[in-house]
């Protein structure tokens, strides 16, 4: 999983500046029940989503990534996604002090990611699966993790419109 490529530390940092905000016009106005449905037994609802990116800015990628630039040789901290979202009720909590409490520590975040370095992102945890695991892959996926939540929420939102019009072609729409 080792990357030799150079990471763009600027455009990566300013599009983590950015996402609270382009999370909060993703999720902002929709009603408690669409903030709650579920497409399926193991689809998680939107509310589920926001939830999940507050526990990760905290438990688990600025956790990894110190762990790797400091105590490379150090294993990394557990992580339990699933478990995070049952224990933490995911679902019975608001969306928008996830939102809000996802920003606030994305913030914090962010204060301690603008000292990173160039070198800093070449120290590399040997994974005992993946092998040398470079800070700069923890990073660059930190950012790519919000989008691909983003992505998750945009499908969350074309399903509930396919929940509301059932039966509609919505070819006219564009394809997913």
């Amino acid at each position: 999983m080792e990357d030799k490529s150079t990471v763009e530390i600027g455009p990566i940092l300013e599009r983590m500046r950015a996402f609270p905000g382009v999370l909060r016009a993703a999720v902002g106005g929709l009603s408690r029940g669409d903030l709650r449905w579920r497409p399926g037994a193991d689809g998680w609802p939107i509310v589920e989503i926001v939830w999940h990116l507050v526990d990760e800015e905290e438990l688990d990628f600025p956790r990894r990534l110190r762990s790797t630039i400091e105590e490379p040789e150090k294993a990394w901290p557990a992580i339990d996604p699933e478990g995070w979202a049952s224990d933490g009720a995911y679902r019975d909590r608001d969306a928008a002090a996830g939102v809000d409490e996802f920003e606030r520590r994305r913030l914090a975040n962010l204060e301690w990611l603008r000292t990173l370095t160039h070198d800093d992102l070449e120290r590399a945890y040997p994974h005992p699966e993946w092998g040398a695991v470079r800070a700069s892959v923890l990073f660059a996926s930190w950012c790519a993790h919000d989008a691909l939540h983003l992505r998750q929420i945009s499908k969350r939102l074309y399903q509930l419109v396919e929940r509301d019009a059932p039966g509609v072609d919505l070819r006219y729409a564009g394809s997913w």
